[in-house]
């Protein structure tokens, strides 16, 4: 019934690696503004090729030159990454296996950590009752170096003492925001971009910058209110409800993995 359609094997392997490509692409932009733009190509692209296999010549070829030109704006958007991505390549030791698959990390659709989230929580709770403010940033798959020169690099084990230490009113470490990675403290007094969000008049600039970071890339944020006391757990932009610290230890767990 299907005989004139000549389907042969590389086509099919023409789509499947299309549909890999694509898969991994979203995973990387997932949780971000830039998926937004993804997504958009991806519909362009849909209906250029719809109207293209219609023959509708005039509204395909004004897609066909939209998307050119979506090209170079994309190149432009994404410039820092695209550069980042080149260099990686150009200095990457295709001999050594092992060294290119860890440089390709950041494609792993699943990140399984190590990450002490208890200690994080539990320090969390003391600052609370103490109203000490704090800002801490888990980082996922997006890598947070963009923000990283702005404050002091680290490489510390996590735990319930330290993480209450940093933060405490009198630490020269306590302003800004600090960067956990696995299971390691890797920044503190971190700048972060600031969210335009409308916000209630409650939160103060802590908020509005775990916002911030997290509209931008995959990364999750807590913060403990110097004002009230209360604990944010902040995902994708958005304020994540939680009925006790046991239901969000096993939220951020589930989030990371």
């Amino acid at each position: 019934m299907f005989d004139f359609l000549d389907f042969t094997f590389l086509d099919a392997l023409d789509i499947i690696l299309v549909a890999v490509l694509l898969y991994y692409v979203y995973k990387l932009l997932k949780g971000t503004v830039a998926i937004n733009i993804f997504i958009g190509i991806a519909l362009i692209v849909i209906i250029w090729k719809i109207t293209e296999a219609l023959q509708m010549e005039m509204l395909s070829g004004l897609l066909g030159a939209l998307l050119g030109l979506g090209a170079i704006a994309v190149l432009i958007v994404f410039q820092p990454e695209v550069r980042k991505f080149l260099l990686m390549l150009g200095s990457t030791n295709f001999t050594n296996k092992r060294s290119f698959l860890k440089q390709l990390r950041f494609l792993k659709t699943e990140i399984h950590t190590t990450m002490n989230v208890e200690a994080i929580i539990k320090a969390c709770e003391s600052m609370a009752t103490t109203k000490t403010g704090a800002l801490i940033v888990l980082e996922r798959t997006h890598n947070l170096d963009f923000v990283k020169p702005t404050g002091d690099k680290m490489n510390c084990e996590i735990n319930k003492p330290i993480l209450e230490s940093i933060f405490y009113k009198n630490s020269p470490l306590h302003d800004g925001a600090m960067i956990i990675k696995e299971n390691f403290i890797i920044a503190t007094r971190i700048i972060l971009p600031l969210s335009n969000k409308s916000l209630p008049s409650r939160f103060g600039l802590r908020h509005r910058a775990a916002i911030g970071i997290t509209e931008k890339t995959d990364a999750l944020s807590l913060v403990v209110s110097e004002e009230t006391g209360k604990i944010s757990y902040i995902k994708d932009g958005e304020f994540v409800l939680f009925k006790n610290t046991n239901e969000l230890i096993e939220m951020i767990r589930y989030d990371l993995n």
